[in-house]
């Protein structure tokens, strides 16, 4: 059997205990417990949605204009000063790029599946990722696979839709895990 390391091992605790979370507000809904932790992204409001969408277009944008200084510094901080890249301020934008994206989500869907959404879509694609922009890529995608489905489940069902879209990235998560597990004991 394959041996877990402590990242995967730390993942899939966060991954267990959001499920957990998720699976316990379905049975005993309180709507206001519901709301503080998994909030309600279908009653967002038109203007919460404009400046969701602008501020995560404006940081998909500096990302983008800031990731090899970013990637380079993280593979070698003294690389990255020797050709000019300042570590410092590069780290501290992109902290504050993100702690923007992830206040603008709690407000709209809540602060446990923002947390959620930083750690099982990425945990994901670590799983299946060769590379650092297929990671990138494909950790973007399972965070939409996850919201989407949990969203339309909801509509569909008639339940709330944050743990749903909690269920919906485990169920993904679970998936990758088991085609991974199934790749390494294949004879193809």
């Amino acid at each position: 059997m394959g041996r877990i390391t402590k990242l995967s091992f730390e993942t899939i605790v966060g991954a267990v205990f959001t499920l957990a979370l998720a699976v316990g507000i379905l049975i005993i809904p309180q709507p206001d417990l519901l709301e503080a932790l998994f909030g309600d992204i279908t009653k967002a409001s038109l203007l919460d949605t404009i400046l969701a969408v602008t501020i995560s277009i404006i940081a998909i944008f500096l990302t983008r204009i800031i990731y090899k200084k970013i990637v380079l510094g993280m593979i070698s901080e003294e690389l990255a000063t020797s050709t000019g890249v300042n570590v410092a301020r590069m780290n501290l934008l992109y902290l504050l790029l993100v702690s923007l994206v992830v206040a603008i989500g709690i407000k709209i869907v809540g602060t446990l599946l923002v947390g959620f959404l930083v750690v099982v879509p990425a945990a994901i694609a670590k799983n299946i990722s060769s590379n650092l922009l297929r990671y990138s890529v494909l950790s973007s995608i399972f965070g939409a696979i996850s919201s989407s489905s949990g969203v339309f489940l909801s509509s569909y069902l008639g339940l709330p839709s944050g743990p749903l879209v909690v269920l919906s990235g485990i169920a993904v998560f679970l998936i990758a895990i088991l085609v991974k597990w199934a790749s390494k004991f294949s004879v193809f």
